[in-house]
This record gives structure tokens, sequence and C-alpha cells, in this order.
């Protein structure tokens, strides 16, 4: 499963894998309905769409009949961990904590989403470092050549 969640999968692909992941198996005439009414898109985009990811091993294919059921070969908590990691991947290691923050700003969250977060932080808390290394190649951030510019503050603001 690791293998399958380094494939890149594109926005219009994550479309079609909420249909599968949500439904656990679907019929692409299933996943068609579904994605012209949220997208508009025609029949053929969308049969395009699956063949990719069958093609990239995300979905398998089962034959029925005259037909086929699709059923994901990753899970969307593999997926939304391994975009997650690419996000953070194109970011200086200094600016994740502020990237964090600008996503939880960001976001739509219900209480129990916030106390979820307090706990993860409370956690985090006892495995925190003093100050986060720049992992950067010199020139893909100001850290190495202006000395640090990304300096943690705490909270309260020192």
């Amino acid at each position: 499963m690791a293998e399958l969640t380094q494939k890149k999968i594109t926005d219009a692909e994550w479309e079609v894998m909420r249909v599968v992941w949500t439904n656990g198996q679907a019929t692409s005439r299933e996943i068609i309905s579904v994605l012209q009414e949220k997208m508009d898109w025609k029949q053929a985009t969308v049969k395009t769409l699956i063949g990719r990811l069958v093609d990239k091993g995300l979905l398998a294919t089962e034959p029925i009949g005259n037909k086929f059921i699709y059923s994901a070969n990753v899970s969307e908590q593999e997926s939304v961990g391994g975009a997650t990691e690419d996000l953070l991947a194109h970011v200086c290691t200094k600016k994740v904590g502020s990237t964090i923050a600008e996503l939880i700003e960001r976001a739509t969250l219900s209480h129990a989403d916030v106390a979820l977060l307090e706990q993860v932080i409370a956690a985090k808390k006892l495995t925190a470092v003093a100050e986060v290394k720049c992992m950067c190649t010199p020139g893909q951030c100001n850290c190495k050549q202006n000395g640090c510019v990304h300096k943690e503050e705490s909270p309260d603001g020192k």
C-alpha cells in the first residue's frame, strides 16, 4: 500500500476516488451519476479518469456481468496522509508550524475537531524542540542567506 500512496492523484481523480471511498465500491454508472451532478462532467471524462486510476493501480476492477465494480486499493486516510506529506515537503521546515496554523484558520471545524487538535497539540508539546532546523538547499528559502528569518515565537509573542 505504501507504494500506492506515493502515486499522485490529480484534483479530478480525487473526485472519483471520493465517490468510491464513500460507497466502498461503485460502478462507472454510479460514479458518473455523482460527478455529473457535482462537476457537470461528461460520461467520457469520468471513464477516462477511472481508467487512469485503474492504470495507476489505485482502483481495482471486478467484472460482474457486463459491468465493472470499482473499489479502492488505497484508503482515503492513506491518500490524505500522502497528500499532507507532499504539501509539507514543499515548505521550509521552519514554516511548517505556520503552514499548519494557516490550514486550521482556513478550515471550518466542529467543537470535536478543535478538541482533537487540542489533544494533538498537548501531546506534541511533550516532544517539541526548541528550534526547528532549516533543511532547505541554499537558495530555496531565506534561512541560510540572511540568517534565520523564521524565528519561532513563543505563545506570549516573545
